[in-house]
């Protein structure tokens, strides 16, 4: 069913020489450009206020995918038993699981349309798998919740940024992106768990963090059923014309409404689409490379241990870094979103890590490695652009850009299982040879990203040619660079 204007007279056909009001005034269905303007205020508000928990949801989605993390050095090495092989595979066997259900679970998404039961339902697994972890005695059964863990953690990521790409508008969905990488704070949560839970009950410390994370997860899932909205055709709260008004601007926004196309096309049809498109490959293996070049985010508190603190002191200094990311990343998608350009943004924060890295290879003095961390830690704000660019690059029709957002986000997913080994403690304490590798993914996505920027360039000159020879004056869709 296609978008339709709705009146008193939409049955009757117009008089002959009578001009249809809403040919002059496109808003006049909403009581005119005001009236729609105030409406679309109203509906960003609502729907900022609820999509606000996506941000809750994402600092404890990366807590507990990033616990191993924190407890490596607060004993889940030596109760474990875990050889330096082992610890690195316990990382990456996430990313398998994750890899694996990130396409059926956007399919899925996308053919059921509920987001507000789909997401808190794989939160509330999850927030579980992520509780046992704590009872795991061996690296048998640590791997097997680690696997789990992912496999259903794979859910939320792309899912939330399907559900961001049905709701706002390409001008806005940058900042919005960037919102949900709020994650800064998860080293503070952990350190405080860690640091003030050590024999309680007779449990080691890092086994509450697991226990507490996960429980905190599993209620926040609770409340996500009754605040996440669904997509604009299937979200009950929404007025008659704030529907409408959702429904047309995605509409205006790419030409064609989600709607129509998802009623001519389905779920196979876009999955078909999306496998077949060379630049979504492309994209993904550029945005593969960055995440090798972000593996250092895994080992934070490894790297901060290198400055000589004491671990609860260590665990700390994890958090300023990633405030000052979080700063930067909002910054920059609030900049790139007002200018609509994406590419010199992104490669712009990933030079300044490309910095970081140099500067962590060339000297062990404090002050300098500390610096080097915050510019490491920034880089996150290129990759929010670059996947702000992704739902840009790839808007319609909602069945292949929700199987685009899973190839992207799973493929890339390769890179922090790569990512798990190229830390190890004999490497330590200087750890030249990782953030040699790092420069050279970071080079190559700067690279890659270039050449993506080109096709897009030629894909916006063959739709203006096709304007001019249609006669067609006004202005239509063109790819962000």
């Amino acid at each position: 069913m296609s978008i339709s204007k709705f009146s008193d007279s939409a049955s009757l056909p117009p008089s002959k020489g009578c001009v249809d009001p809403e040919d002059i005034d496109p808003d006049a269905e909403f009581g005119g450009l005001a009236a729609r303007k105030e409406l679309e205020r109203k509906l960003l508000r609502k729907l900022d206020l609820r999509m606000s928990i996506l941000v809750l949801i994402y600092i404890l989605n990366y807590v507990d995918r990033n616990n191993v993390g924190a407890a490596r050095s607060r004993g889940l090495v030596s109760d474990l038993h875990l050889t330096d092989q082992q610890f690195a595979t316990l990382l990456s066997i996430l990313y398998v699981g994750y890899i694996i259900m990130q396409i059926p679970s956007n399919m899925f998404l996308n053919f059921i349309g509920k987001p507000s039961l789909y997401l808190p339902a794989c939160m509330a697994i999850w927030g579980m798998i992520s509780a046992l972890t704590g009872i795991t005695t061996n690296f048998t059964g640590a791997v097997i919740t680690r696997f789990f863990l992912g496999f259903v953690e794979a859910a939320f990521f792309p899912g939330s940024l399907f559900l961001i790409s049905k709701w706002y508008k390409r001008t806005e969905i940058g900042f919005r992106t960037a919102i949900l990488y709020c994650n800064a704070f998860g080293a503070l949560l952990a350190s405080g768990i860690l640091g003030g839970m050590n024999n309680v009950l007779g449990h080691a410390a890092w086994r509450w963090l697991f226990y507490l994370e996960g429980a905190l997860t599993v209620f926040v899932a609770i409340c996500a059923i009754f605040i996440l909205p669904d997509f604009p055709s299937t979200t009950k709260w929404l007025s008659d014309d704030e529907r409408r008004l959702a429904l047309k601007r995605m509409e205006e926004d790419a030409g064609i409404g989600d709607q129509k196309e998802t009623e001519e096309g389905g779920f196979t049809h876009g999955l078909y689409l999306a496998v077949t498109d060379w630049t979504v490959w492309w994209f993904a293996m550029t945005v593969n490379a960055i995440v090798v070049s972000l593996s250092f985010n895994a080992y934070f508190p490894t790297l901060s241990a290198t400055l000589g603190y004491n671990p609860t002191v260590s665990l700390l200094l994890v958090a300023p870094p990633f405030i000052f990311a979080v700063i930067v990343t909002f910054c920059l998608c609030r900049h790139s979103d007002y200018q609509q350009e994406r590419f010199y943004h992104i490669i712009g924060s990933w030079i300044a890590g490309i910095i970081g890295f140099i500067i962590a290879i060339s000297t062990m003095n404090t002050a300098a490695r500390y610096v080097s961390l915050f510019l490491m830690a920034q880089t996150y704000a290129g990759l929010v652009v670059m996947l702000a660019w992704m739902n840009n690059s790839f808007p319609r029709p909602p069945s292949k850009r929700a199987v685009c957002v899973a190839i992207i986000n799973g493929f890339s997913q390769l890179g922090n299982v790569a990512g798990s080994y190229i830390w190890p403690l004999n490497w330590g304490p200087t750890y030249r040879y990782s953030y040699g590798i790092c420069i050279a993914a970071s080079g190559t996505a700067i690279m890659m990203a270039w050449f993506f920027k080109q096709h897009l360039i030629s894909l916006n000159e063959k739709l203006e040619r096709e304007e001019q020879e249609k006669g067609i004056k006004e202005k239509g869709f063109r790819y962000l660079l």
